[in-house]
């Protein structure tokens, strides 16, 4: 957990030499940081939105595209969104179908963060003329 601005700086240098060492195929979620949140009576709720999530078709080795969108209330700590980011970039060499990778980043950030409650929603961009959205939730 990230408790100071020396924390996070020191978490972001350890990441990046992390990424450097590991080979990109790999999915770790132990790079995703969480700070506290402080505001635990507030209805807040944060949506990070990012069009730029890729994997890879497990048959045919082709890249998959799409918007990823994630939603949710925070329990005690926030997601950090550079960690969230190389978390996410990990995934860009991996096979992996649509529907086993948004399960899987759901399980990783309820996880990591322990939200109230949490909706990630994986839109691939259209391919062979089928558009494909997964929803998966957890407490909503």
């Amino acid at each position: 957990m990230i408790t100071s601005l020396d924390d996070l700086k020191e978490q972001y240098l350890a990441l990046e030499k992390q990424i450097e060492t590991k080979p990109e195929s790999i999915i770790d979620p132990s790079c995703l940081l969480v700070f506290p949140y402080e505001y635990l009576e507030n209805n807040s709720v944060i949506t990070i939105k990012t069009d730029e999530f890729s994997a890879v078709c497990p048959w045919t080795g082709l890249p998959d595209i799409g918007l990823l969108s994630i939603e949710y209330k925070p329990g005690t700590t926030c997601i950090e969104l550079k960690s969230l980011k190389y978390y996410l970039l990990s995934y860009r060499s991996v096979g992996i179908v649509q529907e086993h990778a948004a399960n899987r980043i759901l399980g990783d950030l309820v996880n990591s963060c322990h939200p109230e409650w949490i909706q990630i929603t994986l839109a691939y961009n259209v391919r062979g003329g089928m558009e494909t959205t997964v929803v998966a939730s957890q407490g909503v």
